[in-house]
C-alpha cells in the first residue's frame, strides 16, 4: 500500500548529551548504525517520505543526501511533532500519513507492515503502534489502554507508545497553529472514539539517553 511517511528528526536531544553536542540525536549510533537508519528501515515503502531536521541539520542532510527516496526539510525553529507534520503537508499530500520518531530500535516485524495491516480508514482517524511494558526496553510507564476493538483510552499503567502511527491530516491543513504536539490530535480523536491502537509483536527500545544505547544494543544482540 502506498502511504506518505513523516520521520521526525528535528529534536535537540538534550537528554542524549554529550553525544548530541556535535550531531542530531538521529545520528547517534546504536549497534553501528545511526538512529535515523533504524527508523527509515521501519517505514520504507511506496509513497513520499519526508524527514525533518533542525539541530545540526547539515550533519543529517549530509548522511541522507544520496537517497532519492526521501525529502529532507530543514526547520528554522522547533515545531514539535504536530507543527512539523503540518509544515510538511505540501510534500505529503492530503491522505493519511505514517509518522515515526527517530529515537528507537526494534525487533520483530516492521512498524510499517503492522500498522498498514491494521489500518481501517473508514473507522479510524488515528492508529498508534503500542507495545506492552514488559517488551518496552528503557521505558517505564505506559500511556494507553485498548478495548476489545482496539479503541484507545488514557491509562498510565497500560501500553507504551512506540513513536510510530498513522494519522489522518484533514484537520491539519487549516490549523492556524505553528508549534504543537501530535498528542493534541490524538486526544481529539480519542474524544470522538476515532483513535485506535495495534500491538507490536516484537521488542522495542527507547533510545533517549546514552544509557539507553547500551540497553538497546543488548536487546538487539538477544534477538540475533
Amino acid at each position: 500500500m502506498m502511504i506518505a511517511t513523516m520521520v521526525f528528526a528535528a529534536g535537540l536531544g538534550t537528554r542524549m548529551r554529550p553525544l548530541t553536542d556535535d550531531r542530531p540525536k538521529a545520528m547517534v549510533q546504536v549497534a553501528g548504525r545511526p538512529l535515523i537508519d533504524h527508523a527509515l528501515e521501519q517505514v520504507a515503502g511506496p509513497g513520499p517520505c519526508v524527514v525533518n531536521a533542525h539541530h545540526f541539520a547539515p550533519v543529517l542532510t549530509s548522511h541522507l543526501c544520496t537517497r532519492d527516496d526521501l525529502v529532507i526539510v530543514t526547520e528554522d525553529m522547533l515545531l514539535e511533532t504536530g507543527g512539523g507534520l503540518r509544515a510538511a503537508l505540501p510534500r505529503l499530500g492530503r491522505g493519511p500519513v505514517l509518522t515515526m520518531n527517530a529515537d528507537a530500535v526494534w525487533t520483530g516485524p516492521r512498524a510499517r507492515d503492522t500498522l498498514l495491516s491494521a489500518w481501517r480508514g473508514d473507522a479510524m482517524d488515528g492508529l498508534l503502534l503500542l507495545v506492552p511494558p514488559k517488551r518496552a526496553v528503557g521505558q517505564a510507564g505506559g500511556s494507553f489502554a485498548m478495548d476489545h476493538d482496539g479503541r484507545l483510552t488514557r491509562d498510565t499503567d497500560g501500553m507504551v507508545y512506540t513513536g510510530a502511527g498513522i494519522v489522518k491530516t484533514d484537520r491539519l491543513h487549516d490549523d492556524p497553529r505553528t508549534v504543537f504536539s501530535l498528542r493534541d490530535l490524538w486526544f481529539d480523536m480519542m474524544g470522538r472514539g476515532r483513535l485506535f491502537g495495534v500491538e507490536h509483536p516484537g521488542h522495542w527500545a527507547d533510545v533517549g539517553t546514552p544509557e539507553g544505547i547500551t540497553l538497546a544494543e543488548s536487546m538487539l544482540a538477544g534477538a540475533a
